[in-house]
Order: C-alpha cells, then structure tokens, then sequence
C-alpha cells in the first residue's frame, strides 16, 4: 500500500511527538477538536520573548479594531514541536484560522496539501496587493502562480556592535555609525582594532550546540560566493567544494588561527559575553535587539559584512509569514476572518519592527516612522537581499537540513575539524536525505 504524504506526515508528526504550550491553558479547537463562537479569530503562533510581548500588543490592536471578531490566541514552542502540531492539526481537518509560519517551511506545507491558496480577489478586498510588499519574501510566497503565504517580516543574521568600543578602536565615522567594511582582510581588522581597544574578543557568534547559527553564518558568506548548496527541490546536492573550502579556512581563521572569535561558546554564552563588553561585535539574527536594550549597553546594529559579495551583497534569513491553514469545507467568511487579521498585524508593523525585524509591508518599510526608527532601519537592505533555506522535503528554519550544515560547520569553527573534512560530511549527510523521495 502507498504511504500518502499526508499520512506520512502525521505519522512522522505524532512519532516527533511533543511540545509544549505557553501563554494560553488549551490548544484551542484545532487539536482538541473544541468548538470556538461564531466570527472568532484562532491563532497559532510561536513567538515569545520581546516578540511575544509585541505579538500580544498586535493582538490588542486587532480586537480594538475589530470589536466584531473575538480572536483566541494560542502560542506553541518554537521549531520542530510547533509545526507538529500544526500539521496536526491541518490534517485532522481542525487547524487554526490563520497561523504563523517561516517562509522556509512554507514550501513543504504547500506540497503536503496543508495550506490554502489566497486568491487574488480576496486579497484586495483586504487591501494586499504584490505591490504593497517587499519584491523578495512576495516572490518566495508565490508557488505555481498562487499566494499561500503573506510575509510580515524578514529576519536577517546582523552585525552587532559595542559603539564604546568601536569608537575607541577608531571604527566609527563622524555621525557615530560603523565605518564600511569589506572583504575578508578589512573585517579581520576591525576585529583586531576593536581587540586591541579593551575587549576580550574581536567579535562573537555561537558556536556549541546551535547549529542554526553556524549554518546562518556560513551561509551568509557561501551566498556571497554565489554557492549554492541543494537543487532540484532537494533531489540534487550541488555544493560548491571550493567556495565551501573558502568560507570554512575564513571561519577556522577567525575562532582558531588568530583567536579574534571564540572557538567554543553556545548562544546564551555569546549573548552574555557582547552584553558585558567581553567582545565587540556581535552575529546573530537582528531578533535579540531587547536583549542589549534592556542590558543598556552602547551598541548598534548594521549589516553583516559583505565579505565577498561586492554589488551583489547577500545575507541568510527567513521571514515569518502568515498562512491560512487548509480546511475541507472552507467558507468566505472564514477566509475574510483570517485575511482581516492578516492585514491588522501587516498594519500594525512598526510595532513588529521595534523587535529588529525588516517590516515587510512597504506602506510601513518606506514610511518616515520606521526610516527614524534606530537602529533597526540601518540594515533594512537586507530585506531584499535575503538567502532562504534552498527548497527540500527536509530543510527550512530548525530543520534536520540546518542540523546537518550546522554541525559540521561547528567542528571546524570548534577546530575539531579541518574544512576538507567538515565538507565531505555535510554532502555526505546531505546526500542520505537528498536520496530518500519525498513522501508521494
């Protein structure tokens, strides 16, 4: 007998097993099968922390908007055990009415049959047009012709800095901003420069036990290179040895040769040590802005360094998105249901922006308000010039695709592994899902 993809996924799912909830005492009608009052808003999110907080004022604002609609609210843990229950969820045919979802993982849910397409009409009637959003998360949301996602945000890995420092270190121009810096022997120098200045390290990134980092900052320099790592939807690995090679002996440079950057720190570590002064610069997604402003310490944010990138300047990010969950029976109204929250938290993305992310809606992204807002505007390039997770039944945001490249990349960045060898392991661990076929 076949394996259909969508038992295939929901055996996987409930093998993949658990999660947990916060912010809310019940899961809501999409996994117990409870039934919610009529022109009620369900919502499945993952956001805690500062975007937690700025997600639940959102929330405020769409019921004060829409006194019309209740909305129940549901957030779930982050990754794996989120879109568990998601799937879940959808393929008991009791998903939430509008969810969360990063734009990397849209294309496995859209392959599975798990979400619905939004059409053109409807969208206009809620006021969303191609023309209202940034060119590069809108492409990545369009699969044959249709709309399945609306991106809300794009959430590059960014340089961070310690202005006191760098300004010691004579890397700061005249209006206080990090000077330019690019190719590989000009950041190496601001790492020095700001070493010799008083911190302990040049600059920080995680390295133990958090492979999206690792795979975030190979990735953002491999993409510079113009490598690419997957095709084919993740049938083919076409990872570039040489500029592989490249980007590894630049990183086992960095934390092992010169010592400029940590070789062993995981991400709270990281965290910690720019917080404190410890290092003075700081690469990791631009989300943990709260984090240093509720340290108060003197710190900016840029982009990451164009390494390698000349005019063609590229970074690894994602984008959550906002999805509509397929259902059978599906009425007008509750699409309008979902579409009208959709464009309250689209209207509502200035407030989404204070947590670092690039707003997506370009009524917002070009207005006056956010172009003021400091430091989050100063790295707005990047919304466009994002690299997402090639394709693949297997990759995505916190997917085994991440857990592969991440790994290796550690052992190198750990001085565990020379890069010849941490290469050979990511294709060859590439390889073994790259040959599995996707469930049919």
């Amino acid at each position: 007998m076949s394996l259909s993809r969508r038992r295939f996924l929901q055996g996987s799912l409930i093998a993949a097993g658990a999660g947990g909830l916060s912010a809310c005492s019940s899961i809501g009608a999409g996994v117990t099968g409870g039934s919610l009052p009529a022109d009620t808003v369900n919502y499945w999110n993952l956001f805690g922390g500062g975007d937690g907080v700025r997600m639940q004022e959102m929330q405020k604002g769409f019921e004060k908007a829409n006194p019309s609609l209740g909305l129940q609210a549901v957030t779930l843990t982050w990754g794996n055990p989120y879109y568990t229950k998601l799937s879940l969820a959808t393929i008991g045919d009791k998903p939430p009415d509008v969810a969360v979802s990063h734009l990397s993982r849209v294309p496995t849910l859209v392959s599975a049959g798990l979400l619905q397409p939004l059409s053109p009409d409807d969208l206009s009637r809620h006021g969303m047009s191609e023309d209202k959003f940034s060119p590069g998360p809108w492409k990545q949301s369009q699969f044959n012709g249709q709309t399945y996602a609306i991106p809300l945000d794009t959430h590059p890995i960014v340089l961070f800095y310690n202005t006191k420092l760098c300004k010691k270190a004579g890397l700061l121009d005249g209006n206080g901003n990090l000077k330019s810096m690019e190719g590989e022997s000009a950041f190496v120098d601001a790492l020095e420069k700001v070493k010799k200045a008083g911190a302990q390290w040049g600059g920080v990134c995680s390295v133990n036990a958090d492979t999206a980092t690792n795979w975030r900052f190979f990735q953002s320099l491999y993409s510079q290179l113009g490598g690419e790592v997957l095709s084919d939807d993740g049938k083919k690995v076409v990872l570039d040895d040489a500029k592989a090679t490249k980007v590894l002996n630049f990183l086992k440079h960095l934390s092992v040769d010169s010592k400029l950057m940590p070789s062993g720190v995981d991400y709270g570590g990281a965290v910690a040590m720019f917080a404190s002064g410890q290092a003075g610069f700081y690469l990791e997604g631009e989300w943990e802005i709260s984090t240093f402003q509720t340290a108060k310490m003197p710190f900016s944010m840029t982009l990451f360094p164009n390494v390698y990138g000349g005019s063609n300047y590229k970074v690894q990010g994602d984008s959550h998105t906002l999805i509509v969950p397929a259902v059978s029976g599906a009425d007008q109204k509750r699409t309008d249901r979902a579409l009208a929250f959709v464009r309250s938290m689209l209207d509502q993305s200035l407030t989404w922006a204070q947590g670092g992310h690039v707003p997506a809606w370009l009524p917002v992204k070009d207005s006056a308000e956010y172009k003021k807002l400091k430091p989050q505007s100063n790295y707005a390039a990047a919304g466009d010039a994002a690299v997402y997770d090639p394709p693949a039944w297997y990759s995505g945001s916190g997917s085994n695709f991440e857990n592969v490249t991440g790994s290796a990349i550690a052992t190198v960045r750990a001085g565990q592994a020379d890069p010849k060898s941490a290469v050979a392991a990511m294709r060859r661990g590439l390889q073994t899902y790259a040959e599995t076929p996707a469930p049919a």
